[in-house]
């Protein structure tokens, strides 16, 4: 069975299964998921805990024997293996569908992983989960349903944000929600139940945001050109390599110059390129705003760039980069 983390309490309220996945690379949902399934447990009388970290000296079959021993008071019990990436190896994922096809008459199994590659999804010990319990996969909340999100955790607390407060602490903390749900406690700490406008929220809340340099290329190629900005100056600010940040915008840059130049339709280019699916309206926006001699233009700039990063031009990286990517994001 599959869930989204938003299902799971409503789930709960039907009994609790034996076996739980949790999986994905936001901190937070994964640990807030994980919270809910445990208090649930606890309130049903699993009052032990057994936590097991998987690092490279873990013997799996401590699962296997902490699923077969009995409590020495005959309670239930809450068995935790904590996965930092979503590869068990060979002998872990034995383990799993061994214990998945056996599971503990006493006890509930919570798994918590990193984030599973696609194809972790066909193997035997994958499947062997999904058909013994639950599986729960947490994806990072996108960047247009951010407001959102802050909007309904604001509200189960009473919070009465105006559209301003929401927006401004969507943009502050945008990429990181365990910052975002700090800063939201802080708020509720500091005014409570109350109607919170753009001043309370600009005097408490910390600029957060964290950014990747994907974030910065797919804000250029929407034509987001204040986020692009300031995309440019969070990646300087945390530290990030400019060659990493060129990459990444040489990349597409070049991707998008092909496209542009084919001699066929812009759909048979795309698929021809291998544009993912879901990133084709972000190209075709791009596309939509510069010419194939702006492509070019583009390209021979990030040669440019590449030259001012190995000190053989002169110039600023960041500063390059800013231009470079903010005139992509502009209309022509």
């Amino acid at each position: 069975m599959k869930l989204r983390p938003d299902q799971i309490l409503q789930h709960l309220k039907k009994g609790i299964q034996p076996l739980y996945f949790i999986s994905g690379d936001e901190p937070l949902q994964v640990m807030e998921t994980a919270d809910a399934i445990r208090a649930f447990a606890r309130s049903q009388g699993f009052s032990e805990r057994e936590v097991m970290d998987v690092d490279t000296h873990f013997e799996w079959n401590q699962l296997l024997d902490a699923g077969n021993s009995m409590s020495l008071f005959a309670e239930q019990r809450i068995l935790e293996l904590r996965m930092p990436t979503g590869k068990p190896g060979k002998t872990g994922s034995q383990v799993l569908q061994e214990y998945a096809q056996r599971p503990a008459d006493d006890a509930v199994l919570i798994v918590t992983s990193g984030k599973l590659e696609g194809s972790a999804k066909n193997t035997k010990w994958f499947k062997t989960l999904d058909q013994a319990g639950v599986i729960i996969q947490c994806w990072p909340v996108a960047t247009h349903e951010l407001p959102r999100w802050v909007e309904l955790r604001m509200s189960a607390k009473g919070m009465q944000p105006s559209s301003e407060a929401v927006a401004l602490i969507a943009e502050r903390v945008e990429g990181n929600l365990l910052a975002a749900a700090q800063e939201i406690d802080k708020l509720f700490l500091l005014y409570g139940e109350a109607q919170l406008g753009i001043e309370e929220v600009t005097a408490a809340v910390a600029d957060s945001a964290r950014y990747s340099i994907y974030d910065l290329v797919d804000s250029a190629l929407v034509g987001d050109l204040a986020r692009t900005s300031r995309i440019v100056g969070g990646l300087k600010n945390e530290g990030v390599e400019p060659v990493l940040a060129l990459w990444a915008l040489t990349r597409e840059v070049r991707l998008l110059t092909s496209v542009a130049e084919a001699n066929m339709s812009q759909d048979a280019a795309m698929a021809k390129a291998r544009v993912w699916d879901n990133r084709k309206p972000l190209v075709r926006k791009a596309l939509a705003r510069h010419s194939v001699a702006r492509w070019k233009s583009f390209l021979k700039r990030c040669a440019r760039i590449d030259k001012v990063i190995k000190g053989i031009e002169l110039g600023r990286p960041w500063d390059e980069l800013l231009a470079l990517s903010t005139q992509i994001a502009r209309s022509r």
